[in-house]
């Protein structure tokens, strides 16, 4: 048999042999094309501050989640999370609360704060300060915060309130809004979240920045702070959810303000 055979017969039993691995399902040539594969993009796992956009933290707009704080949602399927909102909405539930003061004040004072909220570019949601701070009331705390926004004396002063020699605009609603407006906005201008920036109203920007620094952590929701601001934002989205959703909530008696808005708010008289 002469080379040139040889050879024809070599590709023959080669050619077979592919056909072969072929018919029984193992592809010995690959059919895809390797230059349109799109390679796994890298993992950083350098980066140590959690995003409050991410696979954690759910975006507002999805249906499966019903608590927002300013558009900022939370987490639903985190169980340290679920316990401690559970803990807010059975706190300001109908069957521990049983008043329709607060709803009653609303009704008169959310009129008030509203325009003001949206004159400085404040979300709406921030107007249930006043109901988780003060109970909508104009009482002092033990510390010296006072009004419906409690301010500090100082603090009330730094933005344009005047407080001492029988005056304390603290009391006034339009004044004390006004000035809440400003705090806020500054708090959100050096934290970037709302989320963050009702924490530092309720424990001040520089524990909250130490807090921060200390465990290189920016998502409110995964962060370890004290009782009270730990629970502060859940009593806001608690007290959101009970008023725009009274009946889930044990509210069975309630009437709508904002109608031509189709804004709800919650007015119990159980």
């Amino acid at each position: 048999m002469t080379k040139r055979h040889l050879i024809t017969c070599s590709v023959i039993v080669l050619l077979v042999i592919i056909s072969a691995f072929n018919i029984c399902g193992i592809k010995a040539v690959p059919t895809t094309d390797i230059h349109n594969v799109k390679a796994t993009l890298p993992v950083d796992k350098s980066e140590k501050f959690s995003p409050r956009i991410s696979s954690f933290i759910f975006k507002a707009a999805e249906a499966v989640n019903d608590y927002t704080f300013a558009n900022e949602a939370i987490p639903i399927r985190n169980a340290s999370v679920t316990r401690k909102l559970n803990r807010s909405l059975q706190k300001h539930s109908f069957k521990c609360v049983q008043s329709n003061v607060l709803q009653s004040k609303a009704e008169k004072l959310f009129p008030i704060i509203e325009p003001i909220l949206k004159a400085y570019g404040i979300p709406d949601d921030f107007k249930y300060i006043p109901l988780v701070e003060s109970g909508l009331c104009e009482g002092t705390s033990p510390k010296g915060a006072r009004g419906l926004w409690q301010f500090m004396p100082g603090t009330a002063r730094t933005y344009g309130l005047k407080v001492g020699h029988g005056i304390d605009e603290r009391l006034n609603v339009h004044k004390s809004t006004v000035a809440a407006c400003k705090y806020i906005k500054e708090l959100y201008a050096e934290f970037n979240s709302w989320t963050l920036a009702a924490a530092a109203y309720n424990n001040g920007s520089i524990k909250l920045e130490k807090v921060i620094n200390k465990q290189n952590e920016d998502n409110y929701f995964r962060m370890h702070l004290n009782r009270e601001t730990g629970a502060y934002v859940y009593n806001l989205i608690a007290m959101k959810a009970i008023i725009t959703q009274p009946n889930k909530y044990g509210y069975k008696y309630y009437k709508t303000v904002n109608a031509n808005s189709g804004t709800i708010e919650l007015l119990a008289i159980n």
